[in-house]
């Protein structure tokens, strides 16, 4: 379940529409919670409305936090298709010793046979 609201969360490029989502999110089920149990209790309108101010007051919180803290930590583009490049050459290098080994496998194989006959 962890994993799956962590997965959830990185859909999202920045992290303050990740925190009001969540915010919000847990407040459906508090509302779902407290409509029935203010009825039980007969204490009116209050525990919703407390749920839902809550929730205003964080979001408001959320979206006037500091920005350096909620900007996404992304890479600036030539740092990426540096990285690109990278990969790109680590890729090349192992398919080409996957290939010099797979070679080196075949004439073992057909030097075994060669002796075997």
């Amino acid at each position: 379940m962890a994993k799956k609201s962590k997965d959830n969360l990185e859909e999202y490029k920045d992290v303050r529409v990740a925190a009001t989502s969540r915010i919000w999110g847990i407040t459906v089920g508090i509302l779902a919670i407290c409509i029935p149990l203010s009825a039980v209790t007969r204490s009116g309108p209050i525990l919703p409305l407390a749920a839902i101010t809550g929730a205003a007051v964080g979001t408001v919180a959320v979206w006037r936090s500091d920005d350096k803290k909620s900007k996404n930590n992304s890479l600036p583009q030539q740092k990426v298709e540096l990285l690109e490049q990278r990969i790109a050459n680590l890729e090349t290098i192992v398919s080409r010793d996957d290939f010099d080994l797979l070679m080196k496998i075949k004439q073992l194989e057909s030097r075994d046979r060669n002796t075997d006959n």
